[in-house]
């Protein structure tokens, strides 16, 4: 005999299962992401990462090759390691090179005034590529510049000691903030000093040789170098500098921005520079005013004599000299006569790794003649 009330339990179970299901279901609906949630925050870098898979034009995987820069000749057939730039300057903004078999590829060619022919045969090919740049490396005077014709319009670039050039050539003093305490001013055991390698009229040396001596008529001068028969060993240079209380800074000629490295030997290595060049001014530029002695301060050598007598008794006096140290500091240049043009080959180097911008020197003789 069955029982009467399973139909009616039955019917329970099967409600309150339908019940359970449906709000569970609700509940999942509730709790479920919506199409209108806000997106997800943007995440710059992400994006980026993503993109560099998807796109060869990436923000963060393309590596520029860097510029050739063709050394078409040897300046006086002077040769060096282009790891140089690295060693000495800590330059490597380009690849540097010789090789001419890369001058298609090349972005700069850097083609020297003094080796290039009256008839112009040993320039580079033409047409050139149109996206190279010729660059004109000369770094003597004017006084000493000869005018090979048909140089107009070739170059876009000037690499000279001018301030004014394209990519100029200068070693230049650093700032420290912090002042520096270890400079000491070297003994001394000579009171003038100089080195003279060139003693060639046609250079335009007249005018220093001619207040050199009457200079030396009122002040002892120690002599060295090939134009005196008394060469002096390379490694004693900055040495011999050093025990100097003065040294000459005579440039062969004067012109604007013509300060070669002969004030920088004895800024270097602790010994007052005299100097004969451009005017003071022209100097402060590039050094402290208070660093050096300019023969244009004085009336005649004979005052200028005396002026450093005085000095050598008033050590005070002499000492001022040297305040600049203490928050500059000076680089030794090399001093090889193979590394003369290794300076203006690097920095040039360093330029084209930097810039990139079109520009032509039209007339450059007009320019450098100014």
């Amino acid at each position: 005999m069955s029982n009467p009330k399973t139909p009616s339990l039955l019917r329970v179970g099967i409600v309150v299962t339908l019940a359970g299901v449906i709000s569970l279901s609700l509940v999942l609906l509730w709790y479920s992401p919506s199409n209108r949630c806000p997106p997800p925050a943007y995440k710059p870098d992400q994006y980026i990462q993503i993109s560099s898979v998807e796109s060869n034009n990436s923000l963060t995987e393309t590596v520029e090759e860097k510029p050739i820069l063709l050394l078409w000749v040897w300046p006086q057939d002077y040769r060096f390691d282009f790891s140089d730039c690295k060693k000495f300057y800590n330059i490597d903004n380009c690849q540097l090179t010789d090789d001419r078999s890369l001058y298609n590829n090349a972005d700069n060619v850097i083609v020297y005034h003094r080796d290039i022919r009256w008839d112009l045969s040993n320039l580079p090919p033409s047409p050139r590529p149109g996206f190279q740049r010729w660059i004109w490396l000369h770094l003597e005077s004017p006084t000493n510049t000869i005018k090979i014709p048909g140089l107009e319009n070739l170059f876009n670039l000037t690499l000279s000691y001018r301030q004014d050039a394209d990519i100029p050539v200068r070693l230049r003093l650093t700032t420290t903030k912090k002042p520096n305490e270890d400079f000491v001013i070297p003994k001394k055991d000579k009171l003038v000093c100089w080195i003279v390698s060139n003693n060639a009229a046609s250079t335009g040396v007249g005018t220093r040789n001619g207040f050199y001596q009457e200079l030396s008529k009122h002040i002892q001068v120690t002599l060295f170098g090939k134009a005196y028969a008394r060469f002096l060993d390379y490694k004693d240079y900055y040495p011999t500098i050093a025990s100097c209380k003065f040294y000459l800074a005579f440039e062969n000629s004067v012109h604007k921005d013509y300060i070669t490295e002969k004030i920088n030997g004895p800024l270097v290595a602790g010994s007052v520079p005299v100097v004969l060049g451009p005017p003071r001014r022209n100097y402060e530029n590039f050094v402290p005013g208070d660093s050096f002695i300019h023969v244009n301060d004085f009336p005649d050598a004979k005052s200028l004599a005396d002026y450093l007598h005085q000095l050598d008794k008033d050590e005070d006096a002499y000492r001022k000299y040297f305040n600049w140290r203490k928050h500059l500091t000076p680089a030794p240049h090399l001093i090889l006569q193979t590394q003369e043009f290794i300076l203006a080959i690097c920095t040039a180097c360093d330029h084209v790794g930097r810039h990139k911008e079109y520009k032509e020197a039209h007339d450059i003789y007009d320019w450098y003649f100014s």
